[in-house]
C-alpha cells in the first residue's frame, strides 16, 4: 500500500451524465458532463505536485472508468470505493440526507479520514485494460448465450427454435471471435505474455482465468499477499464480538477475480494434485465444502502472486 502525506482530497461523485466534484472544505461544487472533453476544467484545482492531491470516487458500475483513466494518464493518485461502505460512513456520522452535493462532500470526507489506509488504483497499459476489455465482453455474451440455451429448452414452436439456434450459433461465433482477439493483444506485449505462460503453469488455471487476473488484477506480483487477497475478495474477516465467535468471512474485494478464482479453485481441487491435497486435507479436519474452496482460491491467488513477483513456475512444494 502506498503512503503519502496528501495535502489535497477531492472527492466526485459519479453518475452517467456528469460529476459532482467537491475540492476543498468551501462546500463549493464544480459540476462537469462525464465526458473526457470536459475533465480539462479539473485542470484548475490540481496543484502543480500531483502527488500530493488525492481524489476519491465510489465504484459506479463503470461510469467511474473514463474519468479514472484521465486521472491516472496524468498521475494523479485515485481511489476508488465500495459505495456501502461510504454510505455506511454517512449513517455513522449523522448524515442520512442524499444529493449529489452532499454525496460529494461525504465522499471527500471519507477520504480525509481514511485516505491512507485505502489502495491506490493502479494505471493499467492499452494492452491490460484490451484484455480487461474483452474478457468482461466474454463473460456478458456467454451470460446470453445461457439464456438462450435455456429458452431452447422450454420453447416448442419450431420458427422459434429456429430463431433461438441461430442466435445461440451468433453468440458462438461472437466469444471464438473474442478469444483470438484476446490471444492476439497478449502476444503484443511479452511481459503480460510471460506473467501468462507463468499463470498456466498452474493445473486447473485456464484462459479465461488467466485473461481475468491479467485485465483484472494488474497488482497481481507487486504488493503483498494480504493486500493480493483483499483484492480478490478473498481474505477472511473475523466477526467477533466479546463473548460471541462468529465465522470469518470474505466480503469485497473485485468480484470478476473472484469468480474466476472460484471456477480455477473449483477446478484445482479436483486435478490439481497439491491443491486436492490441501483440499481433501480441510474438509478431514471438518471444514465444509464451501469453505474449503475458498481457502483453495484464497491459497491460489497468493501462489500466483508470489510467482509473477518472483518470475518463477508453479511449484507443488509451495503448500
Amino acid at each position: 500500500m502506498e503512503q503519502n502525506n496528501y495535502k489535497i482530497y477531492i472527492g466526485i461523485d459519479v453518475s452517467k451524465a456528469k460529476l459532482d466534484i467537491q475540492y476543498n472544505d468551501s462546500g463549493l461544487l464544480l459540476t462537469i458532463e462525464n465526458k473526457p472533453g470536459d475533465f480539462k476544467k479539473l485542470n484548475s484545482y490540481l496543484p502543480k505536485d500531483k502527488k500530493s492531491v488525492l481524489v476519491i470516487l465510489e465504484a459506479t458500475g463503470g461510469y467511474e472508468t473514463k474519468v479514472v483513466k484521465w486521472l491516472l494518464s496524468r498521475n494523479i493518485p485515485v481511489v476508488v470505493v465500495n459505495a456501502k461502505r461510504v454510505r455506511d460512513y454517512a449513517k455513522a456520522t449523522g448524515q442520512f440526507a442524499k444529493n449529489d452535493k452532499l454525496d460529494a462532500g461525504i465522499i471527500r470526507e471519507y477520504g480525509l479520514m481514511f485516505g491512507h489506509k485505502l489502495h491506490l488504483q493502479q494505471k493499467k497499459n492499452k494492452v491490460e485494460e484490451q484484455i480487461d476489455d474483452l474478457t468482461r465482453r466474454r463473460k456478458q455474451i456467454i451470460s446470453i448465450r445461457n439464456k438462450e440455451k435455456q429458452h431452447f429448452a422450454i420453447i416448442q414452436n419450431r420458427e422459434a427454435l429456429s430463431s433461438i439456434k441461430r442466435a445461440i450459433k451468433f453468440y458462438n461465433d461472437e466469444v471464438d471471435k473474442i478469444e483470438k482477439k484476446l490471444a492476439v493483444a497478449l502476444n503484443k506485449d511479452k511481459q503480460l505474455q510471460a506473467k501468462a505462460d507463468l499463470l498456466k503453469t498452474i493445473k486447473g488455471v485456464g484462459d479465461v482465468t488467466m485473461y481475468t487476473m491479467i485485465g483484472e488484477l494488474p497488482e497481481l506480483g507487486h504488493v503483498n499477499n494480504k493486500e493480493i487477497s483483499a483484492l480478490s475478495g478473498v481474505a477472511p474477516f473475523c466477526r467477533d464480538s466479546g463473548t460471541m465467535k462468529g465465522k470469518r468471512t470474505i466480503w469485497g474485494g473485485r468480484s470478476q477475480v473472484r469468480t474466476a478464482l472460484y471456477m480455477a479453485a473449483l477446478s484445482a481441487s479436483k486435478y490439481n494434485p497439491a491443491i486436492k491435497i490441501f483440499y481433501d486435507r480441510l474438509i478431514a479436519k471438518g471444514k465444509c465444502k464451501k469453505l474449503a474452496l475458498v481457502a483453495c482460491m484464497r491459497k491460489l491467488v497468493i501462489i500466483m502472486n508470489t510467482m509473477i513477483k518472483n518470475n518463477e513456475p508453479w511449484r507443488a512444494e509451495r503448500l
